[in-house]
């Protein structure tokens, strides 16, 4: 009779154990389903022991991360809507400005500055193409579909042909580049296009801001691209390799700033590293390559 007793008694308390979880574990499937996503209200237990607390912790720390991925997506979703507006800004500044060089051309009797009018109109035209090839270059830069032909690729040869390529730009400059590789058969695993293109936006970044010849050095698996610049204090190293990120507050010179954020999308899609160093008025971006 007494052990009857002691079962009839297990049983209840078992059953009362079981119906306080059951109801429990419904209090905390309603709070997830109604809580409202805005909220940062924390997931409670009335429950004792580690069972309960752990998962309550555990909803609490997912519930966490997905408010920061949302406030993360929110930021970058901010940040894209302001890249546009000053991508927008950039293209119509020089249509714009082909379209009143056209306008005057269109009115002017006088043939010499007729020609005038239209070259300056050409030349607008010419740096709205820029930009667009620079947004074309950066988009195939971060396609995450894109595969790259990596292969063993001589760097030197790749980048004597970029520096050929803007020869006029530095003859018109009075400008001769140093080039010092302590192994001239340096070879990286690269996509030779991926690879010129990278050096051709180094290259084209030290015409457009230097203030003289650049220097490209290559010590062990770095790369160095050099160069001196007006003024350190405007050039954010941090911020270097954002897209758009432009050092000229004004947005007045040539240029989307995209190039670095090509270099460092297409060095990381090679392995590669890009880093962005600005002492004693000189700047330089270090490409290091994986063995």
């Amino acid at each position: 009779m007494a052990l009857a007793i002691c079962l009839g008694g297990l049983a209840v308390c078992a059953f009362v154990v079981l119906w306080l979880y059951g109801r429990e574990l419904c209090r905390m499937a309603r709070w997830l389903r109604y809580r409202d996503a805005a909220s940062n209200e924390r997931l409670t237990t009335e429950m004792p022991g580690p069972g309960f607390t752990t998962m309550a912790r555990a909803v609490n720390d997912a519930l966490d991360a997905t408010a920061a991925r949302q406030r993360q997506a929110a930021a970058e979703q901010r940040q894209f809507q302001r890249d546009l507006a000053s991508l927008s800004h950039d293209v119509r500044t020089p249509l714009m400005g082909a379209k009143g060089y056209v306008s005057l051309a269109a009115d002017e009797p006088d043939a010499a500055r007729r020609a005038h009018y239209l070259q300056a109109a050409e030349a607008r035209l010419g740096d709205m193409e820029g930009l667009l090839n620079s947004l074309f270059a950066y988009v195939q830069a971060v396609d995450a579909e894109r595969e790259l032909d990596l292969r063993p690729v001589a760097v030197l040869p790749v980048l004597a042909d970029v520096l050929m390529g803007q020869y006029p730009a530095f003859e018109a400059r009075g400008w001769e580049p140093q080039v010092r590789f302590e192994n001239e058969a340096f070879t990286v695993e690269a996509d030779p296009d991926a690879l010129a293109r990278i050096c051709e936006n180094l290259v084209g970044n030290a015409l457009r801001h230097g203030t003289e010849a650049p220097a490209i050095i290559q010590r062990g698996r770095t790369i160095t691209f050099a160069n001196a610049v007006a003024d350190e204090a405007e050039i954010d190293p941090a911020r270097l390799f954002e897209r758009f990120y432009r050092a000229d507050p004004t947005r007045t010179g040539a240029g989307a700033g995209l190039g670095l954020a090509v270099v460092a999308s297409l060095a990381e899609a090679m392995g590669a590293t890009s880093a962005a160093e600005v002492q004693d008025r000189r700047f330089a971006i270090i490409l290091t390559f994986p063995a």
